[in-house]
C-alpha cells in the first residue's frame, strides 16, 4: 500500500518536508499512522498531529473524526495545523 502524507503550515516544519510517501504492507488506521509518524519522523510530530487542534483530510475532504481514519493504497492524508493570523 502506497500514501502521501502533506504537512502543511508549521507541521512542514517538524516533519522537515512539505510531504511524504507511506508505504505499508495493509491499510493503516489513525492509531497506524500515529506510530508510522513517531518511528520516522521526530517524536513531537506524532504528539502534535495526535491533538484535538490539528485537522486532517483524506483526498481533500476534512475528517469530522480522526479516529475514524482508515488510510487505504494511493489515498493522500493531509495534516492541518490551527490557523492563526490577524
Amino acid at each position: 500500500m502506497q500514501a502521501r502524507l502533506v504537512f502543511l503550515g508549521r507541521l512542514e516544519d517538524l516533519a522537515g518536508c512539505a510531504d511524504h510517501d507511506l508505504a505499508a504492507s495493509a491499510p493503516l488506521d489513525w492509531y497506524d499512522v500515529l506510530g508510522w509518524l513517531g518511528d520516522h519522523f521526530v517524536p513531537e510530530l506524532a504528539d502534535t498531529v495526535a491533538g484535538d487542534k490539528v485537522r486532517v483530510a483524506v483526498n481533500g475532504a476534512l475528517l469530522g473524526d480522526k479516529h475514524a481514519l482508515v488510510l487505504a493504497d494511493g489515498d493522500e492524508l493531509a495534516f492541518l495545523p490551527p490557523v492563526s493570523g490577524g
